[in-house]
């Protein structure tokens, strides 16, 4: 059995759809408060749902009983309910969660982390990072996935980049290279590390099949849809000030990440795909995707 914690987010629903799809049994941890929608579309696709919470040890312990693998990517950004910390859910219960998976038997986890290049210090990040040292210090074999930037996520309107609307808000002067990567990917990486011993032990960083400039993306939509865009740029050190200014968790995380975008974050893929030979998703197919009529 394959418990995926994080199953009604976009990353860990794709994740359990590639292992039904691979003929595996899924189990998905599911809070009591999760939308029903979500939840019926887990129940669709055969998987078995339990009901627990990060917060919640005794449920993570109910929640590994006769599994394998633990898939994790919860997080208390994006998607958070009410009343979620980034101490309560991506730190103390991602250890709880290690803890329960160690006393159950589990035998491997996998744990979706962020790039390792992004250096700096905030509380999402901050709280990765020990999860990871925790990991390597147990008794259960890890592997630890770190993308690099979402695709889907900061490349859309959500976070300024409105190609519908051909405007671009740019963090830094843009200059810097990404390997910007599609969550699909990532997913794909995810589902094949499972049943595979060479993905134990190991941390493996994760980007696209290339390096581009955020200014080269704006470039690509621009050919892709035919359109110039309209392009803001939010200097570093206005960035720089927000942060120092921030009074939330949440707000200080993703503000310390638009500074590591502006920073860059180049991926050599060579020797990962080597191991695990995913095809990956461009930023032009990406384009070509979202801006199709």
């Amino acid at each position: 059995m394959n418990l995926v914690v994080g199953a009604t987010g976009m990353l860990g629903g794709q994740i359990a759809r590639r292992l039904v799809e691979s003929g595996k049994p899924v189990r998905a941890l599911v809070r009591p408060t999760a939308a029903p929608a979500s939840v019926k579309d887990l129940h669709a696709l055969g998987i078995q749902v339990v009901e627990g919470d990060l917060r919640d040890p005794a449920s993570l312990t109910r929640a590994c009983q006769g599994v394998a693998t633990v898939i994790t990517t919860a997080t208390a950004i994006g998607g958070r309910q009410a009343g979620d910390l980034i101490p309560d859910i991506d730190l103390r219960g991602h250890k709880s969660l290690v803890d329960a998976a160690r006393g159950s038997g589990v035998t491997h986890l996998v744990y979706t982390s962020f790039s390792g290049n992004l250096r700096t210090p905030e509380p999402c990040g901050d709280s990765k990072r020990a999860v990871e040292r925790y990991l390597m210090e147990g008794a259960v074999a890890y592997t630890i996935l770190r993308p690099t930037f979402y695709m889907e996520g900061w490349l859309s309107p959500l976070l300024g980049f409105d190609y519908s609307n051909a405007q671009a808000r740019i963090y830094g002067a843009g200059r810097n290279p990404i390997s910007w990567i599609s969550f699909r990917d990532v997913a794909e990486f995810a589902a094949r590390c499972v049943d595979n011993p060479d993905a134990r032990g190991r941390v493996l960083e994760l980007g696209g099949p290339e390096a581009l400039s955020p200014l080269a993306v704006v470039r690509i939509f621009e050919e892709v849809g035919g359109r110039m865009f309209t392009v803001e740029h939010v200097p570093e050190d206005v960035l720089s000030a927000q942060l120092e200014q921030a009074d939330d968790d949440v707000s200080k995380s993703a503000i310390g990440l638009m500074l590591d975008y502006a920073g860059g974050d180049a991926k050599d893929m060579t020797e990962v795909l080597r191991a695990f030979p995913v095809r990956l998703t461009s930023v032009r197919d990406y384009a070509t995707r979202v801006l199709a009529p």
